[in-house]
């Protein structure tokens, strides 16, 4: 059986992120959004999510290239002194893998976002963390365990296979893209170990932030059996800080496709069943 969740990341963001997030929801095919609960705009997404009891909103961990919740006087070794997370993986990375105050930061950081989600009211419905951070063993583990404490039931695995990407475009497999696919084994072992649930395959890596109509059209038309998520960056439109933090990245192309008569009519040739993460979960 086929099962699609399609999600959004970066809800809280930017009111612009948020517009979009609720029209793709109330007139496209999105289940799901991932919530920064330290956003410029995460007040403003709390709100629409209220408004939307059947979008499952979960938290978007943010431990690299982000805000964090807890000052910067909490957080010395991991943050810059305006409060935000650097752009280096390879240097958090050792941070939180090899010093034992890095590890001490960012278990503190992890549980003062659930915490702060948990202040929202809202369920929670899964987690992932932002640039797939949670990939780390340190983060992954830390986000399992503490987020169990908060309820966690669901964490996404992005394993991206490339048969589908090639029966739907232009893809070149690399060694790097090979070394992933095997570096995702730890991280589904430690979801699947706690007792979490997770998905079988995840589509938005390869094409982040060009996740056009024509694209998941094609890709939603070759889906492979099993659990599916397939994420976008949507936008209604393009404001400084998306362009200061993506450049590149179509925002409101991702935005309209979610919402492209193509992408449903994908979806529905490869008889995908529409779910979200609730769905997953044993009853």
């Amino acid at each position: 059986m086929k099962r699609a969740i399609i999600s959004a990341d970066d809800f809280g963001l930017s009111v612009e992120v948020n517009e979009a997030i609720e029209i793709a929801h109330r007139e496209g095919v999105l289940s799901t959004a991932s919530l920064m609960v330290a956003g410029p705009a995460a007040e403003d997404a709390v709100e629409r999510a209220k408004r939307l009891p059947n979008l499952g909103v979960g938290l978007h961990l943010v431990v690299i290239e982000g805000a964090s919740v807890l000052p910067h006087t909490r957080l010395p070794l991991v943050t810059q002194p305006d409060g935000w997370f650097s752009s280096s993986q390879l240097g958090l990375g050792i941070d939180y893998f090899f010093r034992p105050e890095g590890r001490k930061e960012l278990a503190a950081e992890i549980t003062a976002q659930f915490e702060a989600f948990r202040r929202t009211g809202l369920v929670l419905d899964h987690a992932n963390a932002h640039k797939h951070m949670h990939l780390h063993p340190t983060v992954g583990r830390l986000l399992i365990d503490i987020g169990k404490q908060y309820g966690l039931r669901a964490v996404r695995t992005p394993l991206e296979p490339p048969e589908p990407l090639y029966a739907a475009g232009t893809y070149t497999d690399t060694l790097g893209d090979a070394a992933l696919r095997r570096w995702t084994n730890l991280l589904r072992h430690q979801i699947l170990s706690a007792g979490l649930v997770t998905n079988d395959w995840c589509f938005g890596l390869a094409w982040s932030g060009h996740m056009t109509a024509d694209r998941v059209a094609a890709l939603a038309a070759h889906l492979p059996e099993g659990v599916s998520e397939i994420y976008f960056h949507p936008a209604t439109h393009k404001n400084a800080l998306l362009q200061k933090l993506m450049p590149t990245y179509e925002h409101k192309a991702e935005f309209e496709a979610l919402c492209s008569s193509g992408f449903r009519a994908g979806l529905e040739h490869s008889h995908a069943v529409l779910s979200g993460w609730r769905d997953m979960i044993p009853s």
